[in-house]
């Protein structure tokens, strides 16, 4: 029985623990304690949204709404301007491009053609100059050799009216 009495024990609601038991009770209390300080102070808290929530201007809400649709469909209309604007440019410009491109096409076409033109007005003359040259060596070999043949003819005719008459 001494040992008994060495026991602590905790007296609750008319019952007695002792040892482990206490532990249990008192791990007990101290956790219907804190549940019940955490539900008390949610309810302040929702004592005080509740509050908060009743002194919401509702109206003044709804107004700013209102403002920021009507910028925001001031923005849209503006952005589909732009857009507009930017795609009729780029179809002007891209016209543009498409008569320079014409432009450019043709003129080639011309140029290749003044080209071909010219080449063959080269060779023509290149030809005519040619011919011209030719017959400018023919008229030279001719009076080379024609005085050649003279002189010859002559050199004969000596020859033989040395011949002839000398005798």
């Amino acid at each position: 029985m001494a040992e008994e009495e060495d026991k602590t024990t905790i007296e609750f609601g008319g019952m007695s623990f002792t040892g482990g038991k206490a532990m249990v009770l008192v791990t007990a209390l101290s956790t219907l304690g804190g549940a019940s300080w955490g539900a008390f102070e949610f309810y302040a808290d929702y004592m005080n949204m509740k509050e908060i929530i009743e002194n919401i201007d509702t109206d003044a809400i709804a107004a700013r709404n209102d403002v920021i649709e009507t910028k925001l469909d001031e923005a849209i209309d503006y952005s589909r301007s732009i857009k507009n604007d930017l795609r009729d440019d780029f179809n002007r410009m891209e016209k543009n491009v498409d008569r320079i491109e014409d432009q450019n096409r043709n003129m080639q076409d011309e140029v290749r053609e003044m080209i071909d033109k010219a080449s063959e007005r080269f060779d023509t003359k290149r030809e005519s100059l040619q011919l011209d040259t030719e017959s400018q060596r023919t008229e030279v070999r001719e009076l080379r050799y024609g005085s050649r043949r003279r002189k010859r003819k002559r050199n004969h005719d000596r020859v033989w009216w040395n011949v002839v008459y000398r005798r």
